[in-house]
């Protein structure tokens, strides 16, 4: 498959599950406009954070991602105060949360469910939440989160009152993903940092995920920044500091993509892009110039046989704390 680079095919929105949104191939990830060094390694002022987001709101880019969690609150409030500046969400624009809990008790009840759904209605200024991720469910067990009363039940009850249109399921490991979805109860799951040109545990979700028709949105398509910046000045994936073999391997895909003048981070975005079971995939953006380089990058031509070189590399069919390689 050859990416054309052109405008129309960059762009043009594609059904979310069978929800009736429409979104964009690409889609703002705002953990960044949270203000988390702890996380990315780099802070982002609240004017910095402003800035990003009235580019993203010029943009043709119509699907953005946050949660409750990107700074506790922060990257809503945030958000909440440009859309007050525009008067409200834009027409046409999708902004997906996320439901957490509770930073500092752990709790993971189905009123926490509910406290962190208010608190995201209130921080963004919205009435009506479109989208809404059960997050990071491995901070519970399988049994608590579907238990009577529990987060699931409480998130579905949510939306059977109008506050949530639709639910989804935004976690980490694979196994307990897959758990989830079988249940039925979702209609679109994120997976982040797992299906990357680095690693590819997500496979066996993203082949259920769009078996049963959810939406199925892949994060980190960078792996948190190493296939962006580069090994040298970003040796870091998935949020922890890279082991020397994924450093070795990232250099030897840079040398493979310079041969074919091709940016790192086009392949790196692109290999996401151009999977036809990925209806969208989440980038993070801390400054306003980003929206335009990340475009550009979905534009930029790929000669076919750039892929499988990239793949001859290899890539962990594994968790990516486990560093273990196919």
């Amino acid at each position: 498959m050859m990416a054309t680079g052109s405008s129309a095919e960059t762009l043009s929105k594609r059904a979310y599950g069978g929800t009736g949104l429409e979104v964009t191939p690409l889609c703002i990830g705002c953990a960044p406009l949270g203000d988390m060094p702890q996380t990315f390694a780099y802070s982002v002022s609240e004017s910095d954070a402003l800035a990003t987001m009235r580019a993203i709101f010029n943009s043709p880019i119509n699907f953005i991602d946050t949660a409750a969690s990107y700074g506790d609150g922060e990257s809503e409030r945030r958000i909440g105060l440009v859309l007050k500046e525009l008067g409200g969400l834009p027409a046409g624009t999708v902004l997906a949360t996320k439901a957490d809990r509770d930073l500092h008790s752990g709790d993971f009840s189905g009123g926490q469910m509910r406290r962190s759904v208010e608190r995201s209605l209130r921080l963004l200024g919205l009435d009506r939440l479109q989208v809404v991720y059960l997050h990071d469910p491995e901070h519970t067990t399988f049994e608590n989160a579907m238990a009577p009363g529990g987060a699931v039940e409480t998130l579905l009850s949510l939306k059977g009152e109008g506050l949530i249109e639709h639910v989804g399921l935004a976690g980490g490991p694979i196994d307990m993903s897959i758990r989830y979805v079988e249940t039925g109860s979702f209609e679109a799951v994120i997976t982040h940092n797992r299906y990357t040109l680095l690693n590819r545990s997500a496979e066996p979700l993203l082949e259920l995920a769009s078996r049963r028709g959810l939406a199925v949105v892949n994060a980190a398509p960078y792996g948190s920044g190493i296939l962006a910046k580069g090994p040298d000045a970003y040796p870091r994936y998935a949020y922890q500091n890279a082991p020397a073999e994924m450093v070795d391997r990232v250099r030897r895909m840079a040398d493979i993509c310079r041969r074919y003048n091709v940016p790192l981070a086009a392949a790196a975005l692109q290999f996401s892009l151009r999977d036809p079971r990925i209806v969208s995939t989440i980038v993070g953006m801390s400054r306003p110039e980003r929206v335009a380089q990340t475009l550009e990058l979905a534009r930029q031509p790929v000669p076919d046989a750039l892929w499988p070189e990239l793949d001859a590399v290899g890539y962990s069919s594994e968790d990516p704390e486990k560093g273990r390689w196919r």
